[in-house]
């Protein structure tokens, strides 16, 4: 039989303090505010011990959610590629209300109240569902690879609460929008400290599809010009993959001089989204950013009658749905498919 024994709590407050002590299981304990939880927690202990499915919860109630983020940022975060990034959301959830509690002891309606706080501090959707995400692999870590079976994910709880993100950028080029980008970075090109590069980087963004950091990073080592095709070693998803190349892309490349530092362009992420602005306000275009490029691309893979497969693969997406997110087809370049 389970004990029950009052005991003084924080404040003087009584609390009870429930012991269930089997032969050949460890001694379980707990505390609770009141001796009806400490009941039900002993009644499920009994019961799971009774038909033999009983996993001890000792070390998901000793660790704390602070222990177990500090563990994850040891021995998770480095084997991530972006991990570096995560460090400041596992700083955000050691500090919030949570922080302090047990593992065991987190449940749903706790990651729920953790969202309204959020929301409540005017955090984007997008950034909730980072904090969520890691909080989730938080715990499948800890069941899985840290001996902590007992544990059950609270975030799998709050599905339906979660933030809806915004509808994805559909801002495609319109009109003769191209020409006159173009033009203007050509012009950009030709002022003394250009690089001369933005006008052919657009050009490849639009034939590739690439990323604007996987353009930088591009280097002639990694280009098979005979089999028209690029290596791209280190991408935002962790896989590599290899881009077909268009003719237009290859008569890029044919006009580009070889850097002796082996890299294909001499600009970094930013210095191409810098640059990328200036010719858009040259250019007269409004609204319009260096990764809208990549929907551009994407949407007229599948405008020239790619499939979905076909399209990922060039692209790297890993999921339909953001791949759909990158996708905007428009009604006149389709009919001609219906014919």
């Amino acid at each position: 039989m389970a004990s029950f024994i009052p005991r003084k709590g924080p404040g003087g407050k009584r609390v009870w303090q429930a012991h269930v002590r089997r032969r050949g299981y460890p001694a379980q304990v707990r505390t609770f505010d009141t001796k009806a939880e400490a009941e039900a927690w002993a009644a499920t202990i009994e019961s799971e011990i009774a038909r033999g499915v009983f996993v001890s919860r000792a070390e998901a109630e000793a660790t704390s959610l602070a222990e177990a983020l500090d563990r994850y940022a040891v021995e998770v975060v480095p084997r991530k590629r972006s991990g570096t990034r995560e460090l400041s959301t596992i700083t955000s959830w050691r500090s919030s209300a949570l922080g302090t509690r047990p593992m065991a002891s987190v449940r749903g309606k706790d990651v729920a109240a953790a969202i309204r706080d959020m929301e409540g501090r005017g955090l984007s959707p997008n950034t909730i569902r980072l904090h969520l995400a890691l909080l989730s692999h938080l715990f499948n870590t800890a069941r899985t690879a840290w001996g902590m079976e007992s544990l059950s994910n609270p975030v799998d709880l709050v599905k339906g609460q979660r933030p809806k993100l915004p509808q994805g950028r559909t801002r495609r080029l319109v009109d003769d929008e191209q020409a006159r980008l173009l033009a203007a970075a050509k012009a950009y090109d030709s002022t003394p400290h250009a690089g001369g590069n933005v006008g052919p980087i657009i050009t490849w963004a639009i034939e590739t599809a690439m990323r604007r950091g996987e353009i930088a990073a591009m280097r002639w080592e990694h280009l098979n010009i005979e089999g028209r095709a690029l290596l791209l070693p280190e991408t935002k998803n962790g896989t590599p993959r290899e881009v077909p190349l268009s003719k237009v892309a290859l008569a890029v490349l044919d006009g580009l001089p070889r850097r002796p530092d082996g890299r294909v362009w001499g600009m970094r992420p930013d210095s191409i989204s810098q640059a990328f602005e200036r010719v858009c306000k040259a250019a007269g275009i409004e609204g319009l950013t260096f990764h809208d490029l990549r929907h551009e691309a994407t949407s007229r893979l599948f405008e020239k009658g790619l499939g979905d497969m076909q399209v990922a693969a060039i692209t790297g997406h890993k999921t339909q749905q953001m791949l759909k997110r990158y996708t905007h087809l428009r009604a006149k370049d389709l009919a001609p498919l219906l014919d």
